[in-house]
């Protein structure tokens, strides 16, 4: 710290000498004409005889991320948003003025620079400078040429910091906004409409997850943040809009680990006259359209293994999937209290009072989960864990709904929608009644959904995909931060 405190101190000092000569240190008058990339794209093929001949100037900006000193002339690594391009800063280019002011320029600093390209003796495109400005000056210094920022706590809390110094990082990052702009595409192209709704509710909707609870000092009332936009994008679809969908952030009063953060971001969309069957070929479709532009190619690394996403992708039912990866047979599962049993014998800790479907959710999360390695859908889930869902016709136990697994994380949820009004609203009361015997994550009532399905809902399909899973997936990132900007972190520790 005393020696970080020494530094401060020392370019501090430097701005007030800036300012003593007439240098701005925080100049805001240079235009960029070319970024380091276009300049590189533009003379790859150019030989050093032929930069030579050209008349051409060009003005880019950026970070000194490195330099080289020898004397009378300099070597730099300039960085911009679309990369690094070297300069060559010389006394009898720039000037004895001018080059008196570069040699107090640090690492870290933001310059201005005019000059030709051209190449040097070991034929790296580079820009000799015919003038070089301070634009803006650092206080603070990058971390170490060769180890770099490798603290990962550091890394995620002062991201602008690892942006800079870490070009990996930046590569996923532009692969996060190349998906999403993916998917949108892809939607839009198939014909359905994207649309906004409110990210404060009144009523907690659409999942079943704690929430974050804020006020309105003028309507004096509590508000939800948005745990899921599930209910108002199918009041759009009672409303007459067919095919809807939303890139939404949703926040939920959970745990943070390497898959939660609280505040996330997922994809909903709803098509009437739809089944979720209709869904899981849409589903692979999409993904598979995702991956090959942002991939290359159908089979992936992630980890130490592959994944292979070339349809078809398997499709079992719950408890199918608990039979293949959990050594019991089915004749277990059809009877609660083996069921129960069974999941003792796993060492869940789980309450007597809890229902089939219940016990059944918390055997899958833990034998069959965590081994659905390559794309898995998961069907028939039970009514009890699926508020929302239709019930199968031929088994009212369970819904019409999917699971997506890849690398063994859920990815989507979908099913058919519950649009009897009647059913909806008995599903909803006995929600309440979970939530009054103290669980959080309970669904709340919605009057207002009830009376929007009272006047008609088309038989719809509904989906959520997480964004932030599949860019994990996809950039194949270990950690849900690794593709969050800015995740959610403790309090930093002074």
């Amino acid at each position: 710290m005393e020696e970080l405190n020494e530094l401060l101190q020392q370019r501090r000092s430097k701005i007030d000498s800036f300012q003593a000569a007439g240098v701005n240190p925080f100049a805001n008058d240079f235009a960029v004409s070319h970024t380091a990339q276009q300049v590189a794209d533009t003379h790859a093929d150019d030989s050093k005889e032929k930069l030579e001949e050209l008349d051409v100037s060009y003005r880019v900006g950026g970070r000194i991320m490195a330099r080289r000193d020898f004397g009378k002339a300099a070597f730099l690594q300039l960085q911009d948003g679309s990369g690094r391009i070297q300069i060559y800063v010389a006394k009898n280019q720039v000037g004895d003025e001018a080059f008196e002011t570069f040699k107090k320029f640090d690492i870290g600093d933001i310059v201005g620079v005019v000059g030709a390209p051209f190449r040097t003796k070991t034929d790296e495109l580079s820009i000799r400078a015919s003038e070089i400005r301070l634009l803006t000056k650092s206080l603070l210094p990058l971390p170490e040429k060769w180890h770099g920022l490798t603290d990962v706590e550091i890394r995620y809390r002062q991201r602008y910091l690892d942006l800079i110094v870490n070009p990996d990082v930046r590569h996923v990052f532009r692969k996060r906004s190349q998906i999403v702009s993916l998917i949108r595409d892809y939607m839009l192209t198939n014909d359905y409409l994207e649309v906004e709704t409110p990210m404060m509710h009144p009523v907690a909707g659409g999942a079943t997850a704690k929430p974050f609870v804020t006020h309105h000092n003028t309507l004096k009332m509590d508000l939800f943040l948005r745990i899921a936009p599930e209910l108002y994008l199918k009041r759009l679809v009672v409303g007459g809009f067919d095919r809807v969908f939303e890139i939404n952030r949703n926040f939920r009063n959970e745990g943070i680990s390497i898959q939660h953060n609280p505040e996330f971001t997922m994809m909903e969309f709803y098509r009437a006259y739809a089944t979720y069957y209709d869904l899981m070929d849409f589903t692979e479709e999409l993904i598979c359209h995702v991956a090959d532009k942002v991939c290359g190619g159908l089979v992936i690394p992630y980890g130490d293994k592959d994944v292979d996403l070339t349809p078809p992708w398997d499709r079992l039912t719950l408890k199918e999937s608990i039979v293949k990866y959990g050594d019991v047979e089915m004749t277990v599962l059809e009877d609660r209290e083996k069921t129960f049993n069974y999941a003792q014998s796993l060492g869940l800790d789980l309450d007597a009072r809890m229902g089939h479907g219940k016990v059944l959710a918390e055997i899958f999360d833990e034998v069959v989960e965590p081994k659905l390695w390559q794309p898995t859908f998961i069907t028939e889930y039970p009514t009890e864990i699926s508020p929302l869902s239709r019930k199968n016709d031929q088994n009212p136990d369970v819904v019409d709904r999917f699971e997506l697994f890849i690398v063994g994380r859920e990815l989507a949820n979908a099913f058919s929608e519950l649009n009897n009004p009647i059913d909806q609203k008995e599903r909803f009361l006995h929600q309440l009644e979970e939530k009054a015997a103290g669980d959080e994550e309970a669904h709340e009532m919605d009057e207002d959904y009830i009376r929007a399905l009272e006047y008609g809902l088309p038989p719809t399909a509904g989906e959520g995909i997480g964004i932030d899973r599949l860019v994990m997936l996809l950039t194949n990132s270990a950690s849900i931060r690794d593709v969050i900007l800015f995740p959610q972190l403790r309090p930093e520790i002074s």
